[in-house]
């Protein structure tokens, strides 16, 4: 038994509009509308591209996110129709001090931050989301703790870049980004774990715990269904329980 990854999930001061901009964008469809959360998923069912979840925010958002996405690209046509796409759908270039470099940074119309790779031969197979992107003091610290709330092994690992990606190979990556200079408060982007429900939630959380996680309390995270949690550098996620509803634990 083993938590999973179920979702990235972005507070939003408008859910249905932003879940429609990233919907648009990478393909994908929207499959749950309610008032509390959005869902955008890949519509390809053998994929393990992860749902992104759109839930009401509380707080506005005051600084860079310590999560953001890659988009993959097959050439640099693909990469700066991507890009054209993205500002059309309400995307706008932003300088978080990347200087010169081959990808593009964007923020979504809710100010996420996110990038547009260039081709690159370890994203040729990812679908759309070439990679979740974690910014750490300690890859190789935060991709253990990962590896084991996943169920994903490490598959490279250094001190400046940590990658995991399912067993399988299939879906995106998850990579941890050495960052000296890190915004400690409340993510408006973060990860959630489930379980399935024949999973003993007791022995779950007590794993989490013994790889270094923390209980949180409800106004780190917001109010969303699950147990909130924070990983070894304070990262905030929830551990939900797999079902159609994603009842809380």
């Amino acid at each position: 038994m083993s938590t999973r990854l179920a979702c990235v999930a972005f507070d939003a001061d408008r859910p249905r509009s932003v879940a429609d901009f990233w919907a648009e964008l990478l393909g994908w469809t929207v499959t749950i509308d309610r008032r509390d959360a959005v869902d955008v998923a890949a519509p390809d069912p053998d994929g393990l591209d992860l749902a992104l979840t759109f839930r009401p925010a509380t707080r506005a958002k005051g600084s860079k996110n310590r999560i953001h996405l890659d988009l993959a690209s097959r050439s640099l046509e693909h990469q700066r129709v991507q890009v054209d796409r993205a500002l059309a759908l309400g995307a706008r270039h932003i300088d978080i001090g990347q200087g010169t470099v081959p990808w593009v940074v964007l923020a979504d119309p809710e100010g996420n931050e996110f990038c547009v790779l260039e081709p690159r031969e370890e994203y040729v197979d990812t679908g759309a989301v070439a990679a979740i992107v974690v910014d750490t003091n300690d890859p190789a610290r935060l991709a253990e703790f990962w590896s084991t709330a996943s169920g994903w092994p490490v598959a490279h690992g250094g001190a400046q870049v940590a990658g995991l990606r399912s067993a399988t190979g299939l879906g995106c990556w998850l990579e941890f980004i050495r960052t000296p200079d890190i915004e400690r408060g409340r993510n408006r982007v973060h990860l959630d774990l489930a379980f399935f429900p024949a999973d003993d939630p007791a022995a779950e959380l007590a794993r989490l715990r013994a790889a270094g996680a923390t209980e949180v309390g409800p106004d780190v995270i917001g109010s969303a269904p699950g147990l909130a949690l924070a990983d070894p550098e304070t990262n905030e996620f929830r551990l939900l329980r797999l079902a159609h509803d994603h009842s809380a634990v």
